[in-house]
């Protein structure tokens, strides 16, 4: 097997899409609000939350806490979060 080959699969294992790509209108402040998209993923025994915005630009990655790992409700409050104390919204 090439080593191209057994790198990708060893990538492949390593990370795995708990939610797929769900696209989201997150309310900022004022009546202002942000189109994005994001996924929640693992690698190893972390999770993580990427966001993006609709032109599949990153806008930041938050490794998930303990707490919130697998809570689906909770992933649109971090969105806000990042938007406005982490990202430039």
């Amino acid at each position: 097997m090439r080593q191209a080959e057994n790198d990708e699969r060893e990538i492949g294992m390593a990370k795995s899409t708990i939610q797929d790509w769900t696209d989201s209108v997150v309310l900022l402040k004022f009546d202002q609000h942000k189109d994005v998209k994001y996924q929640v993923y693992r690698e190893e025994e972390r999770h993580y939350l990427e966001l993006r915005d609709p032109e599949d630009t990153h806008i930041h990655t938050l490794e998930l806490p303990e707490g919130m790992k697998l809570d689906r409700t909770s992933y649109e409050v971090l969105l806000r979060y990042v938007l406005l104390d982490v990202a430039p919204a």
